[in-house]
């Protein structure tokens, strides 16, 4: 029997590719590579919601988009958040960051859990809710940063609305980090709440009473 990957996997695997390409971009500290990364990362995000839509209307979901799927979701959230925390005028709070991680690593060990007890932990609503509200913080980032960054270049009226926006949203990207970050917790609690029992059943061994 032949296997042939589906293309809402293949469209998976590109969205991982591009997390890396856009992370590399973001750490070289040249602007217009942040730039690019930024493109990178619009269309990444948008192949999150691609993927899903063809996998419902073909009827081609897999076990591996499953669980894959939601891990390069992480991948490519933590990579720009992560990078974000090292570029200083963003004030991106580490903590804040650490945090989304943590929860997503912690959620990442569930579904592994699940799939050694031959269970597919499909993503949850408050899942997808906080990836929607992760996406749409890093893009009001990369806006701000790709906004401060072309200033220098612009002149006029340009320049002096590209001014306004940095003063008027510069110190957004603390604030909507820890709110994102707020949203992936409360994710978490509900993740834990909801497989508890799948949980407590991996850690624990039956003893006789």
């Amino acid at each position: 029997m032949k296997y042939k990957m589906t293309l809402a996997n293949k469209i998976t695997l590109i969205r991982a590719g591009l997390s890396i390409v856009m992370f590399l971009l973001m750490i070289t500290e040249n602007r217009w590579a942040m730039i690019a990364a930024s493109l990178i990362f619009a269309f990444a995000a948008s192949t999150d919601w691609i993927d899903g839509r063809i996998a419902r209307s073909t009827n081609t979901s897999t076990p591996f988009g499953a669980i894959v799927d939601p891990f390069v979701d992480k991948v490519l959230v933590g990579a720009a958040f992560f990078a974000f925390t090292e570029v200083s005028y963003l004030k991106v709070p580490v903590w804040a960051v650490f945090i989304i991680i943590l929860r997503e690593l912690m959620v990442s060990t569930l579904r592994v859990l699940a799939a050694l007890n031959n269970q597919v932990m499909a993503a949850e609503r408050w899942g997808k809710f906080k990836t929607t509200v992760q996406l749409i913080a890093l893009g009001i980032i990369f806006f701000i940063a790709d906004i401060k960054l072309l200033i220098p270049y612009c002149s006029g009226t340009l320049k002096d609305v590209f001014v306004f926006i940095n003063n008027l949203l510069g110190g957004l990207p603390y604030t909507i980090t820890v709110l994102a970050a707020l949203v992936t917790v409360l994710s978490g609690i509900s993740y834990l709440k909801n497989n508890w029992e799948m949980l407590k059943k991996s850690w624990s061994l039956p003893v006789d009473e």
